[in-house]
């Protein structure tokens, strides 16, 4: 048992115990005291570094779902932030201990995987029950003799309670022998619709591709980058302080804003994603100036700012059936999204670009040098700042747009989704 000090009787011996509930079931049943190891071990590390975040995979679901309740339980001021499995080519999901099998058995291994896909199938024809999905699980399992299934079960993703039936989401978990190796793999079935997460730097055109897959697939268009544009203009018409923290936050904390569709009788000046709206008044227009554009990342970068914007973001897409884009969406407010992308371009084509819209906008050109120095500054400080920074998610899809019209890189995203969805 780690954790424990070798000589208890010079030292202070302290324990973390996790919930009986979440640490009994699963991998709890055959690993004794692991878990409790684990809390106890993450507690101490917590403590020393006190970091803004940790990181922990989701393949071992059982010890995020721990970790997370633990950090709230014990206030411990970090955020956990989920990453995604990594898988190899066959579907074996990544792990040190896949270096313990044979030729044949890592062959073998890959069923593991394949049996969690042949219930997601299941899944998204409408069954939602576990009997049948863990049967479905068993079935495919049953045709590789090397894979000893050790348990499939289906429990709630936080809390580990077993589920009879799915309603909003459902984690279908496997751990097998291989061999001499134990392996563990899980998959997260949610009956919401997906979501899609949009990534990448200023002027990759995030927003209006994202626009436009919403218009196709007929899901919501969730603008994030005007969220947090309209209060950077707030901060600026109202004439407060920047770097005053306390100032904003309570500026932030009173403000309401509100995302409408762009009218389509001919009012609109010109193109935007959506009409943006705050405490009241229509500011689609005026946030997108230059005095916006050079202040809204240090804006975003403050705590309180970020608190509050990706919790009105995280309750939109509590069902689904949304796209959303910005720095961090894959990586930070919806790390669980369904389909992830990452897009990009290079400084001066994105330069050309917010050229342009400036034309288009009647607004005062600036030479593509300086544009390019201040989208330099921007990517600065945007993948630089202590709160999400902007980096592309191990499990995004790049998809580089310089050489690609809007369409193309629409037509492409749809593609991956409608190929996800299995149409």
């Amino acid at each position: 048992f780690y954790g424990t000090p070798k000589n208890p009787d010079a030292h202070t011996v302290t324990q973390v115990l996790p919930p009986q509930l979440m640490r009994s079931p699963l991998c709890g049943r055959t690993r004794l005291g692991h878990f409790e190891g684990v809390a106890t071990v993450v507690t101490k590390l917590l403590n020393l570094v006190r970091p803004n975040r940790a990181y922990f995979g989701r393949k071992d679901a059982q010890q995020l779902a721990i970790l997370q309740q633990l950090v709230r339980d014990l206030n411990l001021g970090v955020e956990i932030v989920p990453c995604p499995i990594v898988r190899e080519a066959s579907g074996l999901a990544l792990s040190s201990r896949n270096q313990y099998l044979n030729v044949g058995e890592r062959q073998a291994a890959a069923v593991i995987y394949r049996s969690l896909q042949r219930a997601e199938a299941l899944f998204r024809t409408g069954v939602l029950n576990s009997r049948d999905l863990i049967t479905a699980v068993f079935a495919e399992l049953a045709s590789e003799p090397l894979v000893q299934p050790e348990y499939v079960e289906l429990v709630h993703p936080q809390t580990l309670v077993p589920l009879e039936t799915i309603t909003e989401a459902g984690l279908l978990a496997i751990a097998a022998q291989v061999g001499s190796t134990r392996l563990i793999d899980n998959m997260i079935l949610r009956t919401r619709r997906p979501i899609i997460a949009i990534d990448g730097p200023a002027g990759a055109g995030k927003s209006t591709v994202a626009r436009q897959v919403a218009q196709q697939l007929d899901l919501l268009y969730l603008d994030t980058g005007a969220m947090y544009r309209a209060i950077t203009w707030l901060m600026l018409h109202t004439g407060t302080d920047l770097q005053d923290e306390p100032a904003v936050a309570e500026l932030v904390s009173q403000s309401q804003i509100r995302l409408t569709a762009v009218p389509t009788d001919g009012t609109a000046s010109f193109p935007m994603p959506c009409q943006v709206w705050i405490n009241g008044q229509d500011v689609t227009q005026v946030i997108r100036t230059e005095a916006v554009t050079s202040n809204v990342s240090a804006i975003a970068a403050q705590p309180s700012v970020r608190q509050a914007l990706v919790q009105q973001q995280q309750h939109y897409g509590r069902n689904g059936g949304i796209v959303i884009d910005g720095r961090d969406i894959g990586t930070h407010v919806f790390p669980d999204a369904e389909l992830k992308l990452f897009l990009t371009a290079s400084v001066h084509e994105r330069a050309r670009r917010r050229q342009q819209d400036l034309k288009n906008q009647g607004q005062a050109v600036q030479s593509l040098e300086q544009i390019e120095q201040a989208i330099h500054r921007r990517d600065y400080q945007d993948s630089t700042r202590a709160i999400a920074p902007l980096r592309k998610a191990p499990d995004a899809i790049e998809i580089q747009t310089d050489a690609l019209s809007a369409d193309e890189v629409v037509a492409q995203i749809v593609a991956l989704y409608q190929q996800m969805m299995g149409g």
